[in-house]
Order: structure tokens, then sequence, then C-alpha cells
């Protein structure tokens, strides 16, 4: 770490610390999401970016003036050298360790309304881990830390715990069933979802982690439809979408834009409603631009929200 980076008397170094989730996104944009009766079909320029859930959580706080560092397992190869290169231009803190297994990628398609569908490359294995010696220095000085859904990271709750660390954690399209996720959604102060894997039962699973984990709030987007918002001293309530006054024209990045906006608000001790209208706001505002994590909201967008 830098000087810059240390933690001296005015508290830790990082308002948020990002474990796990880079990647690299194809992005290929179809009239449909749909495979046509046919070997193949003209489309329109297909294009890398630097992606996926730490990503986006990362570069939208960064761009909103927290104070973020971003652990994570890159390969050795030209997708690491293409993060690494847009962390360095962003001047976001990103540390790594190099894995035989590659830099994650997925290739998404996007439909000529903005919709997607995500063929992710999960290829870190189940029993990878972050060493404690390289991620404790960094969770010690940090205030809060968000925890993709990784695995490498999922022996940290412990240590968070011990030192009376909040965290926070994107579930994505969690059906309430998957092993993979509980972890994650038992061991966050905040837990975040999508609707999309528990349509119809959003309340139960939301209800379940309330439950049976240590989560203050748990909060489900639903796209167009808005969002959710179970906390422990209030029953649930649906907060309509936002109009981001611009067409949506790709929704890669929504949900992790909308945990930015939540923290951003929750960090200034406001009120889980207004934390979630400031991740709507942030979500919606992501749609208006094509490719993943190319649009941060700032937080002069946010300040309306944030007043009222």
């Amino acid at each position: 770490m830098s000087e810059s980076e240390s933690s001296g008397p005015a508290g830790p170094a990082f308002d948020l610390l990002v474990v796990g989730g880079a990647g690299v996104d194809t992005i290929v944009r179809v009239d449909r999401l749909e495979v046509p009766d046919a070997d193949s079909q003209y489309v329109g320029p297909v294009r890398d970016y630097v992606a996926h859930t730490g990503n986006g959580v990362a570069l939208g706080a960064h761009h909103l003036g927290l104070r973020t560092a971003f652990l994570d397992y890159l390969g050795d190869d030209p997708q690491a050298e293409l993060i690494l290169a847009e962390y360095a231009r962003v001047g976001l803190p990103f540390a790594h360790l190099v894995s035989p297994h590659g830099t994650p990628r997925a290739v998404n398609l996007v439909d000529a309304a903005g919709r997607r569908f995500s063929f992710f490359d999960g290829r870190h294995p189940a029993d990878l881990r972050l060493p404690r010696a390289f991620y404790l220095p960094y969770v010690e000085r940090s205030r809060h830390v968000h925890l993709s859904i990784t695995s490498h990271n999922r022996d940290m709750y412990p240590d968070l715990h011990r030192l009376g660390r909040t965290s926070s954690t994107d579930l994505h399209d969690w059906d309430g069933r998957d092993p993979h996720h509980r972890d994650y959604a038992l061991g966050s102060d905040l837990v975040f979802l999508s609707v999309a894997g528990c349509r119809g039962r959003h309340a139960e699973v939301m209800g379940a982690i309330l439950a049976e984990g240590r989560a203050t709030a748990v909060i489900a987007t639903a796209g167009a439809e808005g969002c959710y918002l179970l906390t422990r001293d209030a029953p649930l309530r649906r907060l309509p979408a936002v109009d981001p006054g611009h067409p949506v024209v790709d929704t890669n990045g929504a949900g992790d834009a909308f945990v930015t906006g939540f923290l951003y608000a929750w960090f200034r001790g406001r009120p889980p409603v207004d934390c979630a209208r400031a991740g709507s706001v942030a979500g919606a505002f992501a749609c208006t631009e094509a490719g993943t994590h190319t649009a941060f909201v700032g937080p002069g967008d946010l300040a309306a929200v944030l007043a009222g």
C-alpha cells in the first residue's frame, strides 16, 4: 500500500473493500434473446469490457468518491492486462494473486430492449481460497467489506465478524436453495439479490435470510418493477423503479450500480428506504449506456434523492 492508503487516527484507510468479481465481458448485441434457426447471424461490433460484479461495485463506489480497494484472483493472460490497465487508468487501488486457471470471462447477449442473458465462465475451482495473509491487512484497514459470490472469499466471514467489520453481498438470481450462496446470505449484514431466481417467492426467500442470518436489511431488485426492501423493524415494502431520463439500452451492471448507490447512502447514515431509492437511481443510470460498467452515477445525481 502507498502511504496515502495507510490507516491512522482518522480511521480506516478505505470506506469499502470489494473482494472477488473481476473479469471481462464480451458483449454481443442481438435483436432478440434467442438463437435463430440458421448457422450464423450478422451483429454489430462485438466488444470486450472490464466487468463482472465486483468490478461494477468497486468502480461505481470509486466514482462516487468512496475510498475503495479491490482484491481478487486474475490469470496471467491478456484479459488480466486489460483489467490492470483500466484500474491504473482510473486510479482504483487493486491487489491480486495470479491464478493458473486464468481470468474469468462472460459472453453476454443484449437485445434491442436492453435485456441481457449472460454465459458466465466460472473458471475458478470451488476450493480456491484467498490466503488470509493476503486479505487480512486490507480488512483491518477497511470500514466495510463487500464479498462477491466467487467462493474464494467465503472463508473471510469469521475475520470480518471478529474485527467488527460490516459486510454485504449480492446473491444475484439465487433461488433460495442453492447451497453455494448460503454462507454469503447468512453471513452478511446487507444482502442484495434479484427476484429473477425466486420470482413469486421473493418475500419468502428474503424473510428466511433475515430469520436465519445476521442481515439487518435484504433488498431484492426487480428491474422495471422496482425493488423490494425488508428490514428487521419494518414489513416488506416495494419501491417503484426510477425513470432514468434516457432510453434503456443495456441492463448489464444495473444490479452492481444499485449496490453502490445503496452503500453510498448507507455510509451516510440514511435509513434503508433512502438507501434503496439511491440504489434505484444508480441502477437506472447504468442502463442508459451500452456495455458493462461504462456509466457511473455521481454524487450530484444522488443529491436530490438524499435531500428529500
